[in-house]
């Protein structure tokens, strides 16, 4: 389903612009706030057996409270998206979250590989938004870059915890408890991203899909093959993956979160940790001091002034700059006097040649 600015969603959220890749813009109409929001079709979803024609409205108000409930236990961190809750109405659940000036990650990351300390900044942010998460004992289940917007300010903010619980619960829902079809509706409704589809469940399933996230904006890939849903589930459950050798100083953190044994992996807490310890030993522009510029600023390549008549006069070599002044401190004064004393005997002379 589709809604257009002006429309009014769920008798609280007043669309207000076209849909964008980061969701649909809105207004809150009770609050003023900017929000985001997304939809979830509770659609025509063809499971074998069974065809879903219409949609159950019981089911929308169940995953709305399901929602609702995961969202009440969220906490407040400065590197969580603050999302209110959803509604369902007409066959789709829409849920809500907050609205920030920023592009989604999955957008900034589709240029190629980001930058290995880069990373471990947005990285931090993520690990403390979990950290936050986990130790109230609640997991996220989505961690992707679609989940993550980078602010103006380069900050890394987690949202999608609400739409990834209302994702699992729908696939709960019709499912109906059978293992093959709720595989199947997963693979329908999730598709074959690494992220999704962690060994375990719990907190150390979240640091997995983290470190999967993490080689992919290090690599501009994912670490296991992912051109479909049963080739990337060998992949995952025999431990065939991708080397780690694009990721630079990031290397051996990401292949300790990739580890297949939940209890080796480190957890939220200690991820943090140790990108902050990384972070502040980081080669300039990303030190710790004041002094250090936030991005970092490209050079051109080649002299920053070229020659006015290209290469022709020393070709291929760069200009030889000046240097300082070599005239000792000590000599300053008695040249300047005598430099003044010669322009006083230079204007005598000529006064003298001119009344001659």
């Amino acid at each position: 389903m589709q809604a257009a600015p002006g429309q009014l969603v769920s008798g609280r959220y007043r669309v207000t612009d076209r849909p964008t890749g980061a969701g649909l813009p809105a207004q809150d109409v009770h609050t003023g706030a900017p929000v985001l929001l997304h939809a979830l079709d509770l659609p025509e979803l063809l499971v074998p057996g069974q065809l879903y024609d219409e949609p159950d409205p019981r089911e929308g108000h169940r995953l709305a409270e399901r929602v609702a409930a995961a969202a009440e236990r969220a906490p407040r961190h400065p590197r969580l998206l603050v999302e209110p809750g959803a509604a369902a109405e007409q066959g789709v659940l829409w849920i809500a979250s907050e609205r920030l000036a920023g592009a989604p990650l999955a957008e900034l990351a589709g240029a190629g590989p980001v930058p290995p300390y880069r990373v471990a900044e947005l990285a931090a942010d993520l690990a403390g938004a979990l950290r936050a998460l986990h130790e109230v004992g609640t997991t996220h289940g989505n961690v992707t870059a679609d989940a993550v917007t980078v602010c103006e300010d380069g900050a890394a903010m987690l949202g999608g915890l609400l739409l990834g619980t209302a994702e699992e619960a729908l696939c709960e829902e019709l499912g109906g408890g059978v293992p093959h079809r709720l595989y199947e509706v997963r693979a329908d409704l999730l598709g074959p991203r690494a992220e999704r589809w962690p060994a375990d469940a719990g907190p150390p399933a979240d640091c997995w899909a983290l470190g999967v996230l993490l080689y992919r904006l290090l690599t501009g890939h994912g670490p296991y093959p992912e051109g479909d849903l049963p080739t990337l589930l060998a992949a995952v459950r025999d431990g065939r993956r991708y080397p780690a050798d694009g990721c630079g100083p990031l290397r051996g953190l990401v292949e300790e979160l990739l580890d297949l044994g939940p209890e080796a992996r480190p957890t939220a807490a200690a991820v943090q940790q140790r990108l902050r310890a990384l972070l502040a030993g980081a080669p300039e522009p990303f030190g710790p001091t004041e002094e250090t510029p936030l991005l970092p600023v490209p050079r051109p390549a080649g002299p920053v002034v070229p020659h006015p008549r290209g290469r022709a006069r020393g070709e291929g070599r760069l200009p030889v700059p000046r240097g300082p002044s070599r005239v000792p401190p000590a000599l300053l004064g008695p040249l300047l006097v005598g430099g003044v004393m010669l322009a006083l005997l230079a204007a005598l002379a000529a006064v003298v040649l001119t009344a001659g």
